[in-house]
């Protein structure tokens, strides 16, 4: 079965925007923020303002379009901060493409070798932990926040968490105490935006202790309103994602994160990027939406931990797609965060940037996805600009860098298969060639690998459902489509053992 018309157009939209807008003017780059005559409202609230925080497919057309403009402007703002004159448009998958995507397996790696993970910047060779902790990884964490999502603005306004609404119900058969909840974020610097963020917390009402809980980027649904799911994803087979959660024993928190910063260029105006930037567009080091998201999910496990309920030392964060990417950002980047599920996340979450195969860095540069990144990330589309020519060759660091950020905590990779939507545009193969050259990192920190002992460069895709999962760092291939809920019962096998949880006796139905 292929993907579906409406999947297909979700997953291309970035590649679609970067398609219209390769060409780009070239005035002087000006040295501060870029302030703008209008604050465009994060809610949606102004006359004639589309709401920024809805997805892209729930837009109306007239308002999508507007998105589409404004985003166009404020792309060729950091275009113009970056002297940067011409950029090479993203590959283009729909029929009549004069720049298709290459699926050709000897064609996919222009650049075999990647950077050195356990090399520092002077050369020295990386052999113990403490090198590690205290030489690689801050090295790491410099080059990720400068080039790739942005630098974590000093002073982020504080959130004030409200419960909206408690319910008692039931989720798969077991009793929950299920709450509504809304973060307010301190906007007394700048009253004009207004940032609110959305979530929902669900634990066990009986449970004997504590309980493992994992955040869960995409809505702010209750266990009585529809749960999110991409545009165009058929129905998996395996139980709702929640109800496999709240059986073995574990909460869940469902956290929006168009609530915490818009998904668009458009709306990096406001959210906790514009709030915190007063308004004013972005200089090409601060931060993009991947690592405000990853912010807000830390923002949500303070809230976590305040309830004993809640074992705050066994969180973990799942997202699948651009959210699989912020799951990525979220596990690399806040070391509080426990273990990590990273679904089907592609290029700029575990697919490298150096293979050329589906998805590239050209896609992420265009004005459709540029936002996720730091301004500083779209330098490596450049085909012309005041510094010359940049390519992913030139990009200091790759994805198997992200994956090792994330050791020594569990990390779970989780790709579907083709045939059910999750699309070659993807990379499965070079995500798992990531994942098995990430593997350095969990070894050095005493940990095992996804067990692939293969160079990365000759590590071959595993069939799909024959699961890497007796190690810290995990991989598997489920049979369904463009999300994580067909791997969430192996997942949590997985980490009920490295975490040490016993599920309790199965619900009565």
């Amino acid at each position: 079965m292929n993907p579906t018309p409406r999947l297909a157009a979700f997953l291309l939209t970035a590649c679609s925007a970067t398609l219209l807008h390769a060409q780009a003017p070239a005035p002087a780059a000006p040295t501060a923020p870029t302030a703008i005559a209008a604050r465009a409202p994060s809610t949606g609230s102004g006359q004639g303002k589309p709401d920024f925080t809805k997805p892209f497919w729930e837009q109306s057309q007239a308002d999508r379009q507007l998105v589409n403009r404004l985003s166009q402007e404020d792309h060729q703002d950091m275009l113009r901060q970056l002297g940067i004159t011409k950029l090479r448009p993203g590959r283009n998958p729909n029929a009549g493409s004069t720049n298709p995507p290459n699926y050709d397996p000897t064609k996919a790696n222009p650049f075999p070798d990647w950077p050195e993970l356990m090399v520092a910047k002077d050369g020295t060779k990386i052999t113990t932990p403490e090198q590690w902790w205290q030489k690689r990884r801050p090295e790491i964490i410099e080059d990720l926040e400068r080039e790739i999502v942005g630098r974590l603005p000093a002073g982020v306004p504080k959130v004030e968490w409200e419960v909206t609404e408690t319910v008692n119900t039931k989720v798969g058969g077991v009793p929950v105490i299920a709450r509504r909840l809304v973060g307010i974020v301190d906007n007394s610097a700048c009253p004009e935006i207004a940032v609110t963020i959305k979530m929902a917390v669900v634990l066990p009402a009986e449970a004997s202790g504590p309980v493992p809980v994992l955040i869960m980027f995409g809505s702010a649904a209750m266990p009585d309103e529809p749960p999110f799911r991409f545009p165009g994803v058929a129905e998996p087979a395996a139980p709702p994602s929640n109800q496999q959660l709240i059986q073995a024993g574990w909460g869940y928190v469902a956290l929006n994160p168009a609530s915490i910063q818009p998904d668009n260029g458009a709306g990096l105006t406001s959210g906790i990027i514009g709030l915190t930037n007063k308004g004013a567009r972005r200089t090409p080091e601060q931060w993009g939406a991947l690592r405000a998201w990853a912010w807000g999910a830390a923002r949500a496990l303070d809230y976590l931990e305040t309830l004993p309920a809640a074992d705050a030392k066994r969180v973990g964060i799942e997202g699948v797609s651009r959210y699989g990417k912020a799951a990525l950002v979220t596990l690399a980047l806040e070391p509080r965060f426990a273990f990590g599920l990273i679904a089907s996340s592609g290029e700029g979450g575990t697919k490298p940037h150096r293979r050329d195969f589906g998805e590239t860095v050209e896609n992420l540069a265009g004005s459709g996805a540029y936002h996720w990144m730091a301004g500083n990330f779209v330098k490596y589309a450049a085909e012309e600009s005041s510094f010359g020519r940049k390519t992913a060759h030139d990009i200091p660091l790759d994805a198997h860098f992200r994956l090792a950020l994330c050791a020594p905590r569990p990390t779970f990779v989780s790709y579907g298969v083709p045939e059910r939507g999750d699309a070659h545009w993807l990379d499965a193969q070079g995500s798992y060639m990531a994942t098995v050259a990430a593997g350095e990192a969990f070894r050095l920190l005493g940990v095992k690998d996804v067990g692939d002992p293969t160079n990365y460069r000759a590590a071959l895709l595993p069939s799909a459902t024959f699961g890497r999962l007796d190690g810290v760092l995990a991989w598997r291939q489920h049979d369904g489509g463009h999300e994580s809920r067909s791997n969430l019962s192996h997942f949590l096998v997985w980490a009920n053992k490295l975490i040490g949880h016993t599920p309790p006796p199965a619900a009565a139905k």
